[in-house]
């Protein structure tokens, strides 16, 4: 039995893809216009609003946790800036319980989906209220509420666990299907290939959507593959694709639909490209400076896509200058606000350290913590906020406050 479909030929006949041209869908100019030929979007005033909001939540919650990561509040922080469209335009098509599977800049999805400012707090913080207990470094969000899954360090991961996801979303028979976020740098892990090879053998509702934003960390595009972008490698697979302007909430919200369309009533993945610019830097530890011009970031804020969808906003009247202002004020003040509470609660109790793990806890783990717990005891000014928990009525000289570190 054949596995391929193929032609008979009698000569040597080479190919290396080059008559694969990729089109880029496009509907809304940078200057909130539709472009000719494009069709009108499905959004409603309701929706378009609340898209915009998100992403106008998802900026200011960027600048704030990145001011106070510069100022020591925190150890470590990712920006969406840039990406927003992207992000929150995809969110925005899907079925509310629709599994997303994040990489690590993706918090504009769960702010449309609802996640608060507190909730967000408290896992950056890692504080009593966070829902990982403090075990995970900022940014490694998740909510089972909001079908987000919780995500983790390592690169890629979450691409073939989707696709398994998905199968189970198959067989469940509900219709609904995930949705993976990737950069283009994590397409070049093999978790990628096994992960859409999966997919497109056993049908199943996924949606690989793949954040090209120019960098893998340090590496540009240009010297991470010799192909055209990412969106070809879908033809070795046989799978539906589409490329899209990223920064396009019109185009990035329509092609979501139809790739959700295609995925949940044929049971088949579908791979998106969109095509962006990570105008901060890859995390808080990187400087950009070193392998990218200000000349070129300027281009791309230009092409800001939070400024595009204001000024089509704007045409439409479904938005002012007076609104924005009270809501970039309204956001700042409550993002302060909730930043100083989750600072003063306190850590998660020790014994958390060891529950979560087994039914019961082993004597093995409860050695460890008893050790542990006797350790804190000996060094209290050591650790202040453990030996607070053990004896309550413990003092410091130093401690002047709930929030201190």
């Amino acid at each position: 039995m054949t596995m391929t479909t193929t032609r008979d030929i009698h000569a040597p006949e080479f190919l290396a893809g080059d008559e694969f041209s990729i089109p880029t869908y496009r509907v809304l100019s940078q200057e909130g216009t539709l472009h000719e030929g494009a069709e009108a979007p499905t959004l409603d005033r309701d929706q378009a609003r609340a898209i915009y909001r998100a992403m106008i939540a998802t900026r200011v919650l960027d600048e704030r946790m990145m001011a106070a990561q510069r100022q020591g509040r925190l150890s470590f922080y990712m920006q969406c800036t840039g990406e927003e469209a992207a992000v929150i335009g995809a969110t925005a098509a899907l079925d509310d319980a629709d599994m997303i599977m994040a990489q690590y800049r993706e918090q504009g999805a769960l702010v449309y989906r609802g996640f608060s400012f507190d909730e967000f707090m408290n896992q950056l913080f890692g504080n009593e209220l966070d829902y990982g207990k403090g075990r995970q470094m900022p940014i490694h969000y998740g909510s089972r509420k909001l079908h987000y899954m919780t995500i983790s360090s390592p690169l890629a991961t979450q691409i073939p666990q989707a696709a398994g996801y998905a199968y189970g979303q198959k067989l469940a028979g509900e219709g609904l299907c995930t949705l993976v976020f990737f950069g283009e740098g994590a397409a070049s892990e093999g978790d990628f290939h096994a992960a859409l090879n999966m997919a497109a053998v056993h049908e199943v509702p996924v949606i690989f959507f793949c954040r090209n934003n120019g960098y893998a960390i340090s590496t540009p595009a240009i010297e991470q593959f010799a192909a055209d972008g990412v969106a070809p490698r879908a033809f070795g697979y046989r799978m539906h694709v589409i490329r899209v302007d990223g920064n396009d909430i019109l185009a990035v919200h329509r092609a979501t639909q139809e790739a959700r369309r295609i995925a949940v009533e044929h049971n088949k993945p579908v791979l998106i490209e969109a095509m962006t610019y990570r105008l901060a830097a890859h995390s808080s530890s990187d400087d950009p400076s070193g392998y990218r011009s200000r000349k070129e970031e300027e281009a791309w804020r230009e092409k800001d896509p939070i400024l595009r969808m204001q000024r089509w906003m704007n045409a439409q009247g479904w938005w002012d200058d007076d609104e924005e202002k009270t809501l970039q004020e309204q956001l700042r003040r409550e993002v302060l606000d909730t930043m100083k509470r989750a600072e003063k609660r306190p850590p998660p109790a020790l014994d958390t350290l060891v529950s979560d793990v087994y039914a019961e806890v082993t004597p093995a783990l409860q050695q460890q913590l008893d050790a542990l717990k006797a350790h804190i005891r000996r060094h209290p000014d050591a650790y202040p906020r453990g030996a607070r928990f053990l004896d309550p009525e413990v003092s410091r000289p130093d401690a002047n406050d709930e929030g201190e570190s």
